[in-house]
This record gives C-alpha cells, sequence and structure tokens, in this order.
C-alpha cells in the first residue's frame, strides 16, 4: 500500500508514524507513506493555503488550488513511476479520502474494507473546512473518527492509517491475532492475563491455566459476549 498525506503541519506525523507497527511495516516495504506539505503547492510567495468564506461567517476555508495541485503532482508522478519500474509497490487509481466530522464513522469494519486499495490519498481538513469543490471533483469517501471536533484532521488520518497497515498482509508477525481483536464478530475482546499467576491477592481465572484450549477457548467466548453486552450492547444488537 502506498499512502500520501496531504496536510499544512508536516512535523506532526513523524512521532506516530516512525514508531512502533507502522515503522516496522515501513521498514518491511509492505507501506509507503509520504508527507506533503500543502503550502509547497501553493502560487503565492505567502504560501496562502486559506481565505475568508464568500457570504461572511467566522473562521477561515481551505482553498482548493493546493489541494488539487498536489493530488495531481502525486497522480502524475506515480504514473511516471509506475511506467518506469522504479516503484516498490505496483498502485492503481488512488482512492482519495477527505478527513471531516461530517463524514462516516470509522469502524473495524470500514477500515477493512478501505485497507483492499493499493493507493490512499489523505487530505487532512482544518480551519472551517475545505472548498466544498474539493469534495465534488476529488473526494471519493470522508471519514471521521467519532462525533467530536479536532483542531484540523492530522490525528484521525494518523488513526486511520494506524488502523490500515496492521491489516495489511504480513505486517503483523501473527496473522491470527487479527481474528480475535475487539469489534471482530462485532465483539469486544476477551480479558487477558500474564505473569505471575498471582498478583496482590487477585488470581488468574483457573480455566487458563487447565491447558485444556477447547475449555479455554469456550471461555473466551463467553468472556467476549459478557462484556460486549455489558460495555457495548449496541454492537450486539447491530447483529440480531
Amino acid at each position: 500500500m502506498r499512502i500520501d498525506i496531504l496536510t499544512i503541519f508536516p512535523k506532526m506525523f513523524a512521532p506516530v508514524l516512525g514508531e512502533s507497527i507502522v515503522k516496522r511495516a515501513q521498514a518491511k516495504g509492505k507501506v509507503e507513506i509520504f508527507i506533503h506539505d500543502l503550502r509547497d503547492y501553493t502560487a503565492d510567495k505567502h504560501r496562502k493555503v486559506d481565505d475568508r468564506p464568500f457570504g461572511g461567517g467566522s473562521g477561515m476555508v481551505m482553498r482548493p488550488e493546493p489541494i488539487f495541485r498536489a493530488i495531481e503532482w502525486i497522480t502524475k508522478n506515480e504514473k511516471r513511476k509506475t511506467e518506469n519500474c522504479n516503484s516498490k509497490l505496483k498502485t492503481g487509481k488512488p482512492k482519495i479520502i477527505l478527513l471531516t466530522p461530517q463524514g462516516k464513522t470509522l469502524t473495524q469494519k470500514l477500515a477493512k474494507k478501505i485497507s483492499k486499495y493499493n493507493h490512499l490519498i489523505l487530505i487532512c481538513g482544518h480551519y472551517e473546512g475545505v472548498d466544498e469543490r474539493v469534495r465534488q471533483r476529488l473526494v471519493d469517501e470522508e471519514i471521521s473518527i467519532g462525533d467530536y471536533v479536532l483542531t484540523g484532521g492530522e490525528l484521525p488520518a494518523m488513526v486511520l492509517v494506524d488502523s490500515l497497515v496492521r491489516l495489511i498482509p504480513g505486517v503483523l508477525g501473527d496473522k491470527n491475532s487479527l481474528n480475535f481483536e475487539s469489534f471482530e464478530g462485532n465483539l469486544l475482546e476477551y480479558s487477558h492475563y500474564t505473569r505471575p499467576a498471582t498478583f496482590r491477592g487477585m488470581k488468574v481465572p483457573e480455566i487458563l491455566l487447565s491447558g485444556d484450549h477447547k475449555k479455554i477457548e469456550k471461555w473466551r467466548k463467553q468472556e467476549a459476549l459478557l462484556k460486549t453486552k455489558k460495555r457495548r450492547p449496541d454492537l450486539l444488537r447491530a447483529v440480531l
């Protein structure tokens, strides 16, 4: 997978995308991530990316020109790379995603769907939002990470990237671990325990120490069901 991120705060990404699983995925060549400063695609000497909204109102709106130019540059150069066989990853037509509070809420199901694409371009919204013509002409999907407002789309972009990269085949060490995570099958994950077996008077459930894998698997399924019923009953209602 190739991921291009358009932002006006490029320095925000290195501390997150340069660590942990995302870092290892890049080192393995499973994903290529490129950060683009939208100010590099402006046409004026002040590198201005925003302006006042037509019709008046508070705040500023992101201008369409830098976003259009950035995406045109990315797609043209990616096509040239592919034709010259210099790119490590084969990509097709990019899926363009706008991170915005108005978008679909990110879920594990949606993350799985998006992870099937080879090339993503993420637009980090800011200020009062982006010029509507960006949505009309460029954007394929709008995604939100929750019903709250953040300063910009940078943090949501990082969340989306992290949720996608771990779904790429070969990124996680244990390919079966994805099958037992929260939200798989609309259930929260069962409780986990490790050494010591007794800690400050609190004991690990005996079944987990029994070595009987069939009974352990049954216990875990029951535990996941009970936990979901108690904490997120809405998930169970969604499949009834």
